[in-house]
């Protein structure tokens, strides 16, 4: 079943992609959501003209996104969090904490843009993230976790 995304849906493509679904995902679950329309020939053309009209409007867009990712490659990112003994941590450390650290560094950027390798930190150590600022523009983001000092 061919549809075309209302919005973007992680792990199956973004806004006006047109996408091949199982006919029950895309019946029972897209399309009542508001998430999926049928991808008719006659959607698909509308879908053709809007995205020819939004390309020098995204273009804008994209040149923003690119600039906050140059001033994101400037930032050096230090989370505390308390350890114990060695390098691990009481708890863990997720993308909600480093999208708080960014919010503090003047960056608000969303934690679902936020991808962590490995999903949660449970040590100490230099680490990578993957921030999705526009569908083209992904930056690796490296920072540190360290210990809290103990006082």
């Amino acid at each position: 079943m061919e549809l075309i995304l209302k919005e973007d849906i992680q792990n199956l493509g973004f806004k006006d992609d047109v996408v091949t679904v199982k006919n029950g995902f895309g019946r029972n679950y897209l399309i009542p959501r508001g998430m999926a329309t049928m991808a008719t020939p006659s959607a698909k053309k509308v879908l053709a003209e809007n995205l020819k009209q939004r390309a020098h409007k995204e273009k804008k867009v994209v040149d923003e996104a690119n600039k906050v990712a140059e001033s994101l490659k400037q930032l050096d990112i230090k989370i505390t969090a308390k350890s114990g003994a060695g390098d691990k941590l009481f708890g863990s450390i997720s993308n909600i904490d480093l999208a708080a650290a960014l919010e503090k560094e003047g960056h608000a950027i969303d934690k679902k843009f936020i991808s962590i390798a490995g999903g949660v930190i449970k040590r100490t150590g230099p680490y990578n993230a993957q921030i999705r600022l526009h569908r083209d523009v992904i930056v690796d983001f490296p920072f540190d976790v360290v210990a809290e000092a103990k006082g």
